[in-house]
């Protein structure tokens, strides 16, 4: 049950779907996650540890970097259902599409992130 719980709570907020669909076949830093959101950098990083804490993202460091991926989902049998159907799901949102389009000018920032200190 407890898996259960923490995957549902992870994906009861939109930002964090939005998230999980920004990750689709893409890596991103907190920065790159910060710009296309445009929440603070506190607020991406709180989203992003319930997100791994459920089982449906991993990090890894990138020199001062910290980067996302979706995770494959073998901590959970939730996190890695839930990660296969929301490839399918929201295509045609428009906040998302906005986003996706967003995206080339975000993934510039991993190497100019520096003007507010964000890595």
């Amino acid at each position: 049950m407890k898996s259960f719980i923490k995957v549902m709570k992870a994906l009861s907020d939109p930002n964090r779907v939005r998230v999980l669909k920004l990750l689709k076949g893409k890596e991103l830093c907190v920065c790159e996650i910060q710009a296309v959101l445009d929440l603070a950098q506190s607020t991406v990083s709180k989203h992003m540890k319930l997100l791994e804490d459920a089982g449906l993202v991993d990090r890894s460091r990138q020199g001062t970097w910290i980067i996302y991926s979706l995770a494959d989902g073998s901590e959970s049998v939730y996190a890695q259902t839930m990660l296969l159907e929301i490839q399918h799901w929201l295509d045609d949102d428009q906040e998302l599409k906005r986003m996706y389009a967003a995206m080339p000018d975000a993934m510039v920032l991993r190497g100019c992130s520096a003007k507010d200190g964000i890595h």
